[in-house]
């Protein structure tokens, strides 16, 4: 893996960590202002406790070494969660402002993914 990649992987992982792990945290800390964003796109707010959790635990498996069949549903988790949010925004008919932050996410899902190092993939035979 060249030095660009690396520093690549790196930015992208580190930036998408960040932001599942404290978006996480607001929906498991039941924020008021997350609560009326999910109910206003019609979700219930227990749905905030799994996504939450899911988001917390995919971070902890992306960033730990081994376990590249746990990392990989970890970025599949988080792409459909990301483009469900992405989805469920359009098709809420809200400002195309209110996209960005989950269109973030499934880039940075997607680059980290694309450029996780060979000892971070599945190696198929």
């Amino acid at each position: 893996m060249t030095k660009r990649n690396k520093i690549i992987y790196w930015l992208a992982t580190g930036w998408l960590a960040l932001g599942m792990l404290s978006t996480g945290i607001v929906q498991l800390l039941k924020v008021e202002a997350e609560v009326d964003n999910i109910t206003q796109l019609g979700y219930p707010s227990y749905f905030l406790t799994l996504l939450g959790t899911w988001k917390i635990l995919g971070v902890a498996a992306v960033l730990f070494p081994k376990f590249p069949l746990l990392k990989e549903w970890a970025y599949a988790g988080f792409f459909f969660a990301m483009s469900g949010a992405t989805f469920s925004r359009i098709a809420s008919s809200e400002p195309v402002n209110e996209l960005l932050p989950s269109l973030l996410l499934l880039t940075l899902t997607v680059i980290s993914w694309y450029f996780r190092p060979t000892d971070r993939k599945i190696m198929v035979v």
